[in-house]
């Protein structure tokens, strides 16, 4: 008889599955005492649930902002909590091969979250916690965060409102070397009304993105041109713990990004109540958000200590050569523009300290020209150190100390966004009453503090005129878009100004009757001066209009304006200004005007603002009055 003989592997797989299938029973039966758990805690419900997932409730039930299907381990998990949690749970006991794709550690704040409310065994799943994570937290030791804010520019479409990111510092590292935490469009669309289009429309993917601060910062065409303002968060260490979890949960994972919605800010406030689950930020959002209203929110919750300035090169610049006469400047744009410092500093027979500023100011505008590429690196080598160099001879001491730049008023201590406006007034005859409201933003006569001088930025400026005579409410205008940005030139800038208006307006014909058109209006120009002495600029302009109350339904042109922006003292600003356009295709005509604005803020949310003007369309001739109480909130 041959005797039976199993084979050794054969022996040994049976082995393996004798010896392993009580565990995977024991690991699925946990699995489903753990699922019991968090629906009888109902767990799905939790608010810090819906803050990791970033649910919101709508107008057909619960819903993520989050557009990513990665981001979800249901099918449903974007408008079903339990299906998610669920799904969740039963992704940790799940085995893996790379600890970096199991759920832990793709998720690790809501493993962290789940794990410590339902109190389950880390001996119980196969990875109990996400070691790349802790080697990360052990080597970077972050030690506080803060909120920046660089300034407005309206240059750049995406700048136009500012920008809010956060910064983890770490114990070992200055601010620079901080690690920076944004959201942000990722486009290469580099036309302004395509990009600003679709952003309005959420057109564009956003991202989280863990950088350097300083890389961030280079990341910034416009960095050279925009201030910047850091504020300090009392965040605790587990609490920044919490927020750094998440953060991790959110890389490489796309959203929709709009601008006036789920932007920049809005999406910040996630982080911050991941950090902090009783902070009331994300509930509070409602049509829109600006960043510097995300910047008053938070200090209402109580999370800002302190806040501090970063000026910008133009800034340094500005204030450097505002230290010296013209011979000093001529002298420091020679140096930059590679002339020797002897024959430079030769110029203008210069003291000392000039000959120091001249040198510092000289440094910074060649930094500025390399960083904007007008000059080779090869070449800012060579005259930036003849330049240190040339300082060096002078001995040490500061010519004028950058560090002596005064801060501005900080942002969030300037006006609200939103501007609720009643008065009255006279046009010809006619008396009226008037009301407008517009959500955004900035008005070229609103006070300056917080804001940049010279900018205006009006979106959906609604205007309601009450004729009490013959009992008429009308509809006076609607400013959809109304941009104008006065950027004074000088020896060391020039740049353009130039303004964008298109919205509804009311004109006047050939007969009393106002007439409601939609005009499309920009312009472009320079100026100079500044608002102390006086903003002085000039415009040449082209117009576009579009309504049934013109006989051939449009007519186009081109003309120009100028005038004057100062602020007299303190609260009191003026605004005059010409403007004359001939439209001479369709409809023939020509637009002359004459107008006076005046306002005195009485408080930064309160401002009495006075206006006369004198209009002339074609033959038809009319003045008018209006004064107005504007309350911003």
């Amino acid at each position: 008889m041959i005797p039976f003989r199993i084979p050794l592997f054969l022996l040994v797989a049976l082995w393996c599955v004798l010896s392993t299938a009580p565990s995977h029973a024991q690991d699925s039966s946990y699995c489903e005492e753990i699922l019991a758990s968090a629906a009888e805690q109902k767990l799905h419900e939790d608010r810090y649930w819906h803050i990791l997932m970033h649910y919101q409730d709508g107008l057909f039930g619960v819903e993520s902002l989050i557009d990513d299907p990665k981001f979800f381990l249901s099918p449903q998990g974007k408008t079903d909590p339990q299906a998610e949690i669920q799904a969740t749970i039963r992704a940790f006991f799940e085995p893996h091969g790379d600890e970096n794709d199991s759920a832990v550690c793709r998720f690790p704040a809501r493993f962290e979250w789940i794990s410590k409310r339902l109190n389950i065994d880390p001996d119980r799943i196969p990875f109990p916690a996400c070691r790349s994570f802790e080697n990360f937290m052990e080597t970077a030791r972050p030690s506080s965060v803060t909120l920046v804010f660089p300034m407005s520019h309206l240059n750049s479409p995406a700048s136009m409102f500012g920008h809010t990111l956060l910064t983890v510092e770490t114990a070992d590292r200055t601010s620079l070397l901080a690690y920076s935490i944004s959201y942000s469009a990722v486009t290469n669309e580099t036309f302004g009304p395509f990009f600003a289009f679709k952003g309005v429309f959420g057109l564009y993917p956003g991202y989280f993105a863990v950088l350097p601060y300083y890389n961030k910062l280079e990341q910034y065409s416009d960095v050279d041109h925009r201030d910047i303002w850091e504020y300090r968060l009392n965040l605790t260490a587990p609490e920044i713990r919490r927020m750094l979890l998440h953060v991790r949960e959110l890389e490489s994972i796309a959203s929709n990004y709009y601008f006036f919605q789920e932007n920049c800010s809005y999406l910040l406030y996630f982080l911050l109540e991941a950090a902090r689950p009783s902070l009331e930020l994300s509930d509070r959002f409602h049509w829109w958000l600006i960043p510097l209203d995300s910047i008053r929110m938070i200090e209402e919750q109580g999370l800002i200590t302190g806040a501090s300035y970063r000026p910008s090169r133009t800034t340094k610049i500005g204030f450097l050569a505002s230290n010296l006469n013209e011979p000093g400047k001529t002298a420091a744009l020679a140096m930059a523009d590679g002339m020797s410092y002897e024959d430079a500093l030769m110029l203008g027979g210069l003291s000392d300290q000039e000959k120091k500023t001249a040198c510092e100011l000289a440094g910074e505008y060649l930094q500025y020209l390399y960083s904007k590429r007008r000059v080779s690196e090869e070449t800012y080598q060579e005259r930036f150190l003849s330049i240190l160099t040339a300082r060096s001879r002078l001995g040490t001491g500061p010519g004028a100390d950058p560090g002596g730049i005064t801060p501005p008023v900080q942002p969030d201590r300037g006006h609200r966004s939103n501007r609720l406006a009643i008065g009255a007034g006279v046009r010809g005859d006619d008396a009226f009453a008037e009301l407008r409201i517009r959500p955004a933003y900035h008005h070229l006569m609103d006070l300056d503090d917080g804001y940049v001088e010279g900018a205006q930025l009006i979106f959906a400026d609604i205007a309601l005129r009450y004729y009490p005579e013959d009992r008429r409410l009308l509809l006076e205008s609607l400013d959809v878009i109304d941009i104008v940005s006065l950027s004074p030139r000088d020896r060391f800038f020039s740049p353009v100004s130039w303004k964008l208006d298109t919205g509804l307006i009311r004109v006047n014909r050939d007969d009393d009757e106002s007439h409601l058109i939609y005009q499309i209006n920009p312009g472009g120009g320079m100026a100079f001066g500044s608002m102390k002495t006086g903003l002085f600029y000039g415009m040449l302009e082209t117009g576009l209009n579009l309504g049934g109350a013109l006989e051939k339904r449009y007519a186009a042109g081109a003309g120009g304006s100028a005038g004057i922006v100062r602020v007299v003292g303190g609260p009191w600003k003026i605004h005059a200004y010409l403007r004359d356009i001939y439209y001479g295709l369709g409809d023939s005509y020509n637009l002359f005007e004459a107008v006076l604005q005046q306002s005195f803020a009485i408080s930064p949310d309160q401002s009495i603002q006075a206006d006369i003007s004198r209009r002339r369309t074609g033959d038809f001739a009319q003045t008018e009055f209006r004064i107005l109480w504007n309350l911003f909130f």
